[in-house]
């Protein structure tokens, strides 16, 4: 079919309107241009070529500084694993916290439903996270986990709190991870207060555990946030914990369960994976 001058009158005033506001509607765009809803949607799709996204969600707006530094530390570990190898990753041991809730929210492909093309979509409500909860520390390195704790009910990690964990994690290493001690630990945590405390950069320095460069606001960049907590968490969405015993109970069987996919991840994943398109 031949395109008219009209088409393309048509064409050109959709893409006028979209350059003003890339948010209007299908509905709102067929209005201000004098055509048809169907239209509109027919210009918008194979003559434009575009599609409706939503907005990505991160957990923090970067600073330009912010991402320098991101991209630096990236080079600086992407770095150091070309000149040491798989030996780098070996010393490696993440450490982080994570709140286990009563009631995790469900993704949206447990949600989802098949329905009727005219049906109307499920309605999805907010719940309120009650007192059930559980603060939990986890450390692993490669060969998986070395150590948990389970902060007491009413207790927040704290500097004295974290420096006691740490203490807990070397005689634990000592015990399973002789060789780690031996060949040196490089500790990664985030920059949490309590990381970065005096009490505990000394401690740190006295057990001559090296702590590796972690960028401001970056989860993505952190094991346990991208890839362990997802893991230990998959089969809790949507289930309600009404007992403390309960959340307790549950976490070491998700535990066990996050483990093996976790040392498979660890070992043969390179750094690249995470920072390769960083520090590009």
């Amino acid at each position: 079919m031949t395109r008219t001058s009209t088409d393309d009158q048509s064409v050109e005033r959709v893409l006028q309107i979209l350059e003003e506001d890339c948010r209007i509607t299908c509905e709102e765009i067929a209005h201000c241009a004098g055509i048809s809803r169907a239209y509109a949607y027919r210009i918008l799709t194979e003559r434009l070529h575009k599609r409706r996204i939503a907005a990505w969600w991160v957990p923090h707006d970067l600073s330009e500084e912010q991402k320098c530094r991101l991209v630096e530390i990236a080079q600086q570990l992407l770095h150091r694993f070309h000149k040491e190898g798989n030996k780098f990753l070996q010393k490696v041991v993440a450490i982080d916290e994570t709140w286990i809730q009563d009631f995790e929210t469900e993704l949206k492909s447990q949600s989802s439903e098949w329905r009727g093309k005219v049906s109307l979509r499920p309605k999805k409500f907010k719940r309120a996270q009650s007192n059930v909860k559980q603060m939990m520390i986890f450390a692993y390195d490669c060969k998986g986990m070395i150590m948990t704790d389970r902060v007491p009910s009413g207790m927040t990690v704290t500097a004295a709190y974290y420096c006691q964990f740490l203490l807990k994690l070397r005689r634990k290493m000592h015990a399973d991870r002789r060789d780690l001690l031996e060949n040196g630990v490089l500790i990664l945590h985030d920059n949490a207060q309590p990381h970065l405390d005096k009490d505990v950069r000394e401690l740190l320095d006295r057990y001559s555990w090296e702590v590796l460069p972690h960028p401001p606001y970056s989860p993505d960049t952190s094991p346990p946030d991208f890839d362990l907590f997802p893991k230990l968490k998959i089969n809790m969405p949507g289930v309600r914990f009404s007992m403390l015993e309960d959340l307790q109970v549950t976490v070491p069987e998700t535990r066990t369960a996050a483990i093996s996919t976790l040392c498979h991840f660890q070992v043969h994943t390179p750094p690249e994976t995470n920072y390769t398109a960083l520090a590009a």
